[in-house]
Order: C-alpha cells, then structure tokens, then sequence
C-alpha cells in the first residue's frame, strides 16, 4: 500500500519530538482547566472526551495521514488519557499500582486482539478503519497507563519529578540504542518507545509547570502549556507545507 495512503505519520524525529510535547501538554493543559480554570476533573473530563470524540469523527473521515487531523488527536488523546487517571486517583480513590497493572493488561488485551485480526501490530499499514481503531484504542490506553506510571515513580514512590523522567528517558534512550545498534524488533521497539514516552512526558510537564516547594521548576501550567502548543503549531505547519510537496512530487510523476 502506498505510504501516501497511510493514516498514521512516518516515524522520523519530527514525530517524536511532537509525540513527547504533545504528552506534556496532555499533563499541564488537565491540570489548567480542572485545577487553575477550576473546571473541576469531571466537568473537564466531559469536555475533553466531547471534543477527542468530534476529532476522532474528522480523523476516521480522512482517507490518508493529515497532520493538523491527525496531532489534534493525539494531543486531544493525552489531555483525556490523564483525565481518565486523575479521575480514577482523586475521584474514586483507586491506587495508581492498581491503575498501572489494570492499564497495562487493557493495552496487552487491544495488542493480542489486533495481532489476531490483522497479523501486525506495524504502524506502517494502517489504512482501514478497523486498524486505525485499534491503533487509537492502544493510543488512550498508553496514555493512561503512562501517566499513572508516570506519577507511582514521581509521587508515590517519592523520586520527584527530574529523577523520574531522567530514569523514563534513559530507558527509553536504551531501546533506541538497541533497536539502531542491536536490531530490536522494530515493532517492539516503537511501542515500547511509544508507552514510555508518556511518563517521561508526564514528568518533564510536572518538573516545568509544579510549584518550587513540590518538587517543580514553578513556570506553571499557562505558561508550559502555551509554549509546547506553538511548538507543536509550528511542526505541524512545517510538516503540513511538507507533505504538500510531497503530494505534489506524486502527482506529476504519475
């Protein structure tokens, strides 16, 4: 299948580097409107999953990869996914080891049910809506399970935020090293990857925007949150011109 045609972007650095802000904004821009606009977690949470839902309808519509369609979901995505946690944690007093090991299960369950329906778990074909349901299933539940990773080793655990995503980033720093040094499974490499980048992103948002007296840098969540969403507005500008040419490139060639 041609790659133009894929719905899901190609794994470059631009992908990772949008991936992980994306991330921090889902942990800084939750805890803006449910904690600093005082919308309170249920009533952001209700908000938040209204408007994921409206871009998962654009997004499912699309017949190839759009990036501007396609990253609002993910940042849409991350915001919800720590909802989910936030509310599990504050609301209904569940332990984050419990959310962990349920989340983890939940992710290993969509795994096994997309490997036994579509024989791949590659990012590189997904152009069919029951694929793409899978993948965005495994997204939110990554999501989740990242941030409530994220704060067991931050907060319960008592490591503090830059220790927490000094120790996240490194392994995920390893299984880079072994998928270009030692041919790691590539498919292997990318979730793993993919899963610990949201920890890693949940903690660098917490060590940015948490008060000084916390454990954080005290640059707060307006701030923090306004400059990773421009970042992520420029890329997705830049990468949007890009696959424009690209399209282009395709077109007079044929």
């Amino acid at each position: 299948m041609n790659k133009l045609f894929n719905r899901v972007p190609e794994i470059t650095l631009f992908f990772w580097v949008i991936k992980i802000m994306a991330t921090t904004v889902g942990e800084t821009a939750a805890d803006f409107l449910a904690f600093t606009m005082k919308l309170g977690l249920i009533n952001t949470s209700w908000v938040m999953s209204g408007l994921l839902v409206f871009a998962l309808l654009i997004q499912f519509k699309l017949k190839r990869y759009v990036p501007v369609s396609y990253w609002l979901v993910v940042v849409m995505v991350s915001v919800v996914g720590t909802l989910i946690t936030d509310n599990l944690v504050d609301n209904l007093g569940v332990s984050l080891v419990t959310i962990t090991v349920v989340f983890s299960i939940a992710l290993a369950v969509v795994f096994a049910l997309w490997y036994a329906s579509e024989k791949t778990l590659s990012i590189h074909s997904i152009y069919t809506a029951r694929r793409e349901l899978f993948y965005w299933a495994a997204i939110l539940f990554t999501f989740a399970l990242g941030t409530a990773a994220g704060d067991l080793v931050a907060e319960h655990m008592a490591l503090g935020y830059a220790i927490s995503a000094l120790m996240f980033g490194s392994v995920i720093a390893v299984i880079a090293l072994a998928y270009y040094r030692f041919k790691l499974n590539a498919v292997l490499a990318f979730w793993l990857a993919y899963i610990l980048t949201r920890p890693f992103g949940a903690s660098m948002g917490d060590l940015l925007s948490q008060p000084v007296n916390v454990g954080g840098l005290g640059f707060g969540t307006i701030g923090i949150s306004g400059v990773f969403l421009g970042a992520i507005v420029i890329l997705i500008a830049y990468l949007s011109m890009q696959q424009k040419q690209q399209l282009l490139t395709a077109s007079s060639a044929e």
